[in-house]
């Protein structure tokens, strides 16, 4: 296997050094070239054909997320964004776009202590050369094309008090790289009036997970939002876990509800979704559903595992489908149906309301 060949793009000169310094050091990485602004990155990816793009999204000219419209629509290639965490609902739509992981900058746009995430770029790097990201790109289109995802201005929540009856069922999803953009499929594709309630737990730091509901509500005809603790679980609506938080169900008065913890973390993630998905099989049984989409390690397994021995049911995404065939890989064994991301929409909703 010949080695990686990295294209870097920020707009600053020294981030782009500091950058190039992290990633020279391995020898698998070769640094092709580097770009200052969208334009630049545009041409030199034309240019220089790289097998992975380290993309900041504040840039003059054309700004990441542009450049990485234009990127997946004309030269599909695998993206890092490498990011200030300042503006985290851009980060959001960046994988929502196409784009395989990101990083955050330690301490903002400039973060001359870029050492401390040195061990986490050099891997999602190395992540992002595995990943068939033109194949990945044409289905994703095709399947948002079928599914009619909405792009309607940002809709009010309903109030919690009169947001419907409280949740019988449960669908847990599970998902990690590549969720954001899996998760933008799936979700919009379910009905107002899923007769279940649904439970994402996406990994990914505090700070942008409320960016991830929001995007998420804004094309979807569920109400999306951020899990708070107490939340009473009511159909037709989506929970999405809080960064750095775990989320588990209890039983309350007033039925299911939200309990976020802050715990230590499991395997070292938080939240964790087989701790989500094993409160969902202690408390739903026959009622609960397990979906373990795109992502690296094997969180989700367990859970599919207690669900499947509670009564419930489990779907797993399938290879072609994933960007990373790690999650779904180790859920397979535990899975009553493996199916493309663009038919698991359809099989929530025919369980859901066979209930």
């Amino acid at each position: 296997m010949g080695k990686i060949r990295v294209l870097v793009i920020d707009n600053s000169a020294l981030m782009r050094r500091l950058i190039c310094d992290a990633l020279a050091g391995d020898p698998q990485i070769e640094i092709v070239g580097e770009a200052g602004d969208g334009i630049e990155a545009l041409e030199a990816v034309e240019r220089l054909r790289p097998g992975v793009l380290t993309l900041d999204v504040d840039m003059p000219r054309l700004d990441g997320l542009q450049v990485l419209r234009q990127l997946m629509r004309a030269l599909p290639t695998p993206v890092v964004v490498v990011s200030g965490i300042l503006r985290p609902e851009v980060v959001i739509a960046a994988l929502q776009e196409g784009a395989v992981d990101f990083v955050p900058k330690p301490s903002g746009t400039m973060s001359i202590d870029l050492y401390k995430v040195h061990r986490e770029l050099l891997d999602k790097v190395r992540l992002a050369a595995q990943v068939d990201i033109q194949a990945l790109a044409v289905r994703t289109r095709e399947a948002r094309a079928r599914g009619g995802r909405l792009t309607a201005p940002l809709r009010p929540l309903v109030p919690q008090a009169s947001a419907g009856p409280g949740a019988r069922r449960v669908i847990a999803i599970a998902a990690s790289s590549g969720g954001p953009q899996a998760l933008d499929v799936l979700i919009p594709a379910l009905p107002a009036d899923l007769p279940a309630a649904v439970a994402i737990v996406q990994h990914m730091p505090g700070g942008f997970t409320a960016s991830l509901a929001d995007r998420l509500h804004r094309r979807s005809m569920l109400a999306v939002t951020e899990a708070r603790g107490g939340d009473v679980l009511r159909a037709g609506r989506a929970y999405v876990a809080p960064g750095g938080r775990h989320l588990r169900l209890a039983r309350g008065s007033a039925g299911m509800c939200a309990v976020l913890d802050d715990g230590a973390p499991v395997r070292g993630l938080r939240p964790c979704a087989n701790m989500l998905m094993g409160s969902v099989a202690e408390l739903c049984g026959a009622a609960g559903l397990g979906v373990v989409l795109t992502g690296m390690g094997s969180d989700g397994a367990e859970g599919c595992l207690a669900i499947r021995a509670a009564g419930g049911r489990t779907i797993v995404q399938d290879e072609a489908s994933s960007l990373i065939y790690g999650m779904p890989r180790a859920a397979a064994a535990y899975a009553d149906r493996i199916l493309p991301l663009e038919e698991i929409a359809t099989e929530l909703v025919r369980w859901a309301r066979a209930g």
